[in-house]
């Protein structure tokens, strides 16, 4: 029982989920930073107001039905999105299509069924041990 657990413990995979854990909170810290210190307060510069919390504030019996809450969410959610891809995404993919580029990875080579591959290859070993 110990034997198994330990390892599982040392498996790579649990390893690398942990630093993916921990390096996925950090840059969430980052890009958290990045939405309510620069891209918030100049959304708020535009509209007028650093939150919606207070838009569409409807009472029903004495309770705040606040719309607002909801819509500051989804603006927060699509800053942060906008900023994870064009801070992150967009030039990753560009440095990984220089990087295939410059290593001649992705040309545009036929792709060979690997049936028809192994079929070749058994046609030229016949043909060469004929030849003999």
């Amino acid at each position: 029982m110990i034997n198994g657990f330990k390892q599982f413990i040392l498996k790579g995979n649990v390893i690398d989920l942990a630093v993916a854990v921990i390096m996925g909170t950090a840059f969430g810290a980052v890009v958290t930073a990045l939405v309510q210190s620069v891209l918030m307060p100049l959304l708020a510069a535009i509209v007028g107001s650093p939150n919606f919390d207070s838009f569409a504030l409807v009472t029903i019996n004495g309770n705040d039905v606040k719309f607002g809450v909801l819509l500051t969410a989804v603006v927060n959610f699509l800053l942060i999105a906008a900023a994870i891809y064009f801070v992150v995404v967009m030039p990753m993919n560009a440095w990984i299509a220089r990087r295939n580029a410059r290593m001649g990875i992705g040309k545009d080579e036929p792709v060979v069924d690997p049936h028809v591959a192994l079929l070749t290859e058994i046609r030229d070993l016949l043909a060469a041990e004929q030849r003999r």
